[in-house]
């Protein structure tokens, strides 16, 4: 499924003006990011393609962002940098989820969070399996079909104590099996316990969890946002 979906068009008299000025309006907001990219700015292009940085909306944020190490799935460093960028909406649920938690001692670690197209072709390559990892589709140049990380508009995330301990969960982060499935009930009773609660804590804020990994969530109206290909800052 593709975060996006293109309206039909009828034209007729005002209708079509309105139309028109919508069209070239949303042409001008594409245009931005790449002008701030063009311009040698990462940062600037993603933040005039509409995402933020949730860590500077709450510094309590734990981050791991593990595509930024070696300690993932591919076993390479795939980001330069280990930097969150979310959509507005969505970073701010993000940040009611930590307030939430720390009244109980908690809190978040986050994992991963916007991803370029051009990584989601590389882990569909190494991991062809649409249960991990959604089939990256692009025709022409034009993304056809994308994960909702492609658009700013999905976490990846885990719970810590207030010393910042990761809690036991059913299984590590990006572990393919049938163990980190949300209705597995191989794990042990408290890393069950653990999940459920995250899931809790994230479901109460919009989220939507994925069933086959306990890490990954959905913001809600994720289909509003266009999947990009943006790249992330060098450097921390």
């Amino acid at each position: 499924m593709t975060c996006t979906a293109l309206p039909t068009i009828y034209w007729s008299g005002r209708k079509a003006l309105t139309f028109v000025r919508a069209f070239a309006l949303g042409a001008l907001l594409l245009l931005l990011p790449a002008l701030a990219l063009a311009a040698g700015g990462e940062d600037e292009a993603l933040r005039a393609a509409g995402l933020v940085d949730p860590t500077q909306l709450d510094q309590t944020l734990v981050l791991d962002m593990r595509y930024a190490t070696t300690n993932n799935f591919t076993g390479k460093q795939v980001y330069p940098s280990a930097r969150c960028y979310l959509r507005q909406d969505i970073a701010a649920r993000l940040v009611k989820v930590q307030q939430a938690l720390r009244s109980k001692g908690l809190g978040l670690k986050v994992y991963d969070c916007y991803r370029p197209f051009s990584v989601q072709e590389q882990f569909w390559r190494i991991m062809p399996d649409n249960r991990y990892v959604l089939e990256p589709v692009r025709k022409d140049g034009v993304i056809l079909k994308s994960s909702r990380h492609n658009c700013g508009a999905a976490v990846d995330v885990t719970l810590v104590d207030a010393k910042g301990r990761e809690l036991p969960m059913p299984t590590e982060f990006d572990d393919f099996t049938d163990k980190a499935h949300r209705d597995s009930t191989k794990a042990s009773p408290e890393a069950r316990k653990n999940s459920r609660l995250l899931e809790a804590a994230m479901v109460a804020q919009g989220f939507d969890p994925l069933p086959t990994e306990w890490w990954h969530f959905d913001g809600p109206g994720w289909k509003n946002y266009p999947p990009l290909d943006l790249p992330l800052p060098q450097g921390n």
